[in-house]
């Protein structure tokens, strides 16, 4: 990320990943990583040494699957998709961050 871009918060890439993988189906990580990009309207910027070890992390909890197929550009890339687990996680990664907006709003708001 640039100097201007802000920091992801330890635990919001996972969510970012399950909720782009819930919304898009099964994508290969570049593909993930551009999705997540383009949400954020670019505030959010991913290389390779942000995106695939959290690829890796989701894969070994068993909430994502990976299997090699062909990219849009006819490349062999590992395509990832949701387990019933994975889906199961998101509610309760969307909970705590909710949890956590809401108690740095509360953070905020103080005077």
């Amino acid at each position: 990320m640039g100097e201007n871009k802000p920091d992801i918060l330890q635990g919001t890439l996972d969510l970012m990943v399950l909720k782009t993988l819930e919304a898009m189906g099964p994508l290969h990580g570049y593909g993930i990583a551009r999705r997540i990009e383009q949400v954020s309207g670019e505030t959010i910027m991913l290389n390779q040494g942000t995106i695939y070890p959290a690829l890796l992390r989701l894969e070994q909890r068993g909430w994502i699957k990976a299997e090699w197929g062909k990219s849009e550009t006819n490349r062999r890339a590992r395509f990832y998709t949701l387990t019933r687990t994975g889906k199961s996680r998101i509610a309760e990664e969307t909970r705590n961050w909710e949890r956590v907006a809401a108690t740095m709003a509360l953070f905020l708001a103080s005077e």
